[in-house]
């Protein structure tokens, strides 16, 4: 409780140098630098940096949710097209090989 009740009265630049500590001690100043270099080194600049840094830094690859909602929009759109064609393949199948169903 005692140091909650410090950090209340702490200069501004007290609390910064304090919170750089912090992430000093924890890796995340060094993780960062390596991320930007990573970045700084690159030979072509990505299309999308916070992407890549965000890549960089979980390990996971970036998502563009934009383009996999147009990609999924188009593969609903794709597969609809799909099963009326496969329908109607079905039907001339049928047609074909019961002729006398017609009648």
């Amino acid at each position: 409780m005692a140091a909650s009740g410090n950090t209340q009265w702490k200069t501004p630049d007290a609390k910064r140098d304090e919170f750089r500590r912090y992430l000093e001690k924890a890796g995340v100043l060094d993780g960062l630098t390596k991320v930007l270099v990573n970045l700084y080194e690159e030979p072509e600049r990505p299309m999308q940096p916070l992407g890549f840094l965000a890549e960089q830094l979980t390990g996971t690859s970036f998502v563009d949710v934009p383009a996999l909602q147009q990609e999924n929009f188009e593969l609903k759109s794709r597969v609809e097209q799909l099963e009326e064609q496969n329908k109607e393949l079905q039907s001339k199948i049928d047609e074909l090989t019961h002729p006398d169903a017609e009648s």
